[in-house]
């Protein structure tokens, strides 16, 4: 993805009114002219939630704001012929989408059945703490608002491996069915961490596994979809979405982007991850983002000469999706880990002004987030976003020699160079090359953070300062208004 830059077009508190594929596909010619190659975009199939579900509480994967279902016939983000619309217009720019993937979990059942299963620990799924008994458990699932259309597969309990709750005693705990196993290639956290919510799908269940390869099929023929988000994947056999994704790519011939969210701050975890895919999927760098968490909370003693180390950007570069916040980090969610709004700047240079990772932005960070009172930093962004596009190519020269003050340089000949250079703590100066070819040029902070111009000697060096908690990006002067 050589300078592309990928945006996740929503955060977790968005009105349903008005209806985000609408605004999306308004949008459109924006994002474009700001330098977004590819959006994300939030699952659009109906929800356990109707109108209100951001889509995690998934349904019906064949509604994609169709059918009467859960007391609506949209979904939170709008119709179906609204999402079909806003994905021609994001293509007929040149943007490429990414669909939301859900398949861990269903919620929503339209009936319950009895079984038999078994109660397991919490800090530990593989232990059995009850006798066998009978419960009554959600699994049946219809579809009646449907009626067949596009698939008439039914789910009951043998599509499942456990549940959640109860409905006969009313009692919440983790279920394993009768006769089931865990499915196995998953995080070994709890033990097992294959159940996260709802009706947890069996992927050993081959009836299972066909029809979300069928769904799959339909879902990019109705779609046109350029590639997918695959949530929640550490709650998955990765067997399955190693294949899956695989299959897909041989059918339709398609490059078809896949990123997984494996949500683990340990790197080992996700490289591992995959290669047990084998390289199929690439991964968001959740490390990564936890080191921003903490340097943003750090009040200046947080060594950023290291913010790379133990990094799936660092490790892997070329399978690493970098990010700052997203709608599980914001302000009042369960992976609440926002990045302070001061060291936003600073995060996404790291992101965008670098040569590896495709770096990812996220809608609450651009546009602000209403239910939280953050207000978006758009014009900082568009900033980043239109030095990434202009400036950002070339041999990357790192000064990451200091625990506070760091820097870089991207420099080509016939390209012009660019020297971002930041502070968690007090500000200072670093010297750094941008190449001979600028002896006696000026350059200037495009971020405006930082007044003081800078003369580049003869050996192409330039001493460049940066001021307290900050970021300053320079340019050559006077290159930036033929761009723009």
């Amino acid at each position: 993805m050589e300078n592309g830059v990928l945006m996740q077009y929503f955060e977790w508190y968005l009105s349903p009114k008005p209806h985000l594929w609408t605004l999306l596909k308004n949008d459109a010619l924006h994002l474009k002219e700001i330098g977004i190659t590819a959006v994300w975009m939030p699952p659009a199939f109906k929800g356990i939630g109707g109108v209100n579900d951001v889509g995690y509480g998934v349904y019906d994967i064949y509604d994609l704001g169709e059918f009467d279902q859960k007391g609506t016939v949209r979904t939170k983000y709008g119709t179906k012929d609204e999402y079909l619309e806003a994905i021609h217009h994001l293509h007929e720019l040149g943007i490429q989408v990414y669909g939301d993937i859900v398949l861990n979990h269903k919620m929503g059942a339209d009936a319950t059945e009895m079984i038999k299963a078994y109660e397991v620990s919490q800090n530990n799924k593989n232990q059995i703490i009850s006798d066998e008994e009978t419960i009554e458990v959600p699994t049946v699932f219809t579809f009646p608002g449907r009626q067949g259309m596009y698939s008439d597969f039914t789910w009951n309990w043998k599509c499942f491996n456990g549940v959640d709750y109860d409905v006969l005693s009313k009692r919440h705990a983790t279920f394993l069915f009768k006769d089931k196993k865990w499915d196995s290639h998953v995080d070994n956290e709890n033990g097992n961490f294959d159940y996260l919510m709802g009706a947890d799908l069996d992927f050993s269940n081959s009836h299972v596994v066909a029809e979300l390869e069928n769904w799959a099929q339909w879902y990019l023929e109705m779609t046109h979809l350029d590639g997918f988000r695959l949530d929640a994947v550490k709650h998955i056999d990765s067997y399955f979405y190693k294949d899956w994704i695989r299959e897909l790519r041989i059918h339709y011939q398609k490059e078809l982007f896949a990123v997984g969210e494996y949500w683990h701050g340990d790197v080992s975890r996700l490289l591992n991850y995959l290669n047990e895919v084998e390289g199929q999927i690439s991964l968001f760098d959740v490390p990564l983002h936890y080191h921003f968490y903490e340097a943003s909370h750090g009040n200046g003693q947080y060594d950023m000469s290291k913010i790379f180390e133990g990094t799936l950007v660092q490790l892997a570069g070329n399978k690493a999706v970098t990010f700052v916040d997203n709608h599980d980090t914001q302000p009042c969610q369960g992976l609440q880990s926002w990045v302070a709004d001061w060291f936003k700047p600073l995060a996404y240079a790291l992101i965008l002004l670098r040569k590896d990772g495709y770096p990812c932005l996220f809608y609450g960070d651009y546009y602000g987030i209403e239910y939280s009172h953050i207000q978006g930093q758009k014009v900082m962004l568009d900033r980043l976003l239109f030095l990434r596009k202009n400036y950002a190519v070339g041999q990357q020269y790192d000064y990451f020699d200091d625990a506070s003050l760091i820097g870089w340089t991207r420099s080509e000949e016939n390209q012009n160079a660019l020297a971002c250079l930041m502070t968690d703590s007090v500000g200072g100066h670093k010297r750094m090359f941008v190449g001979k070819q600028y002896q006696g040029q000026i350059f200037y902070d495009y971020l405006e953070n930082c007044q003081q111009e800078i003369m580049i000697d003869e050996n192409g060096y330039g001493e460049f300062v940066v001021n307290d908690g900050s970021v300053s990006v320079y340019i050559l002067k006077g290159s930036a208004d033929e761009k723009a």
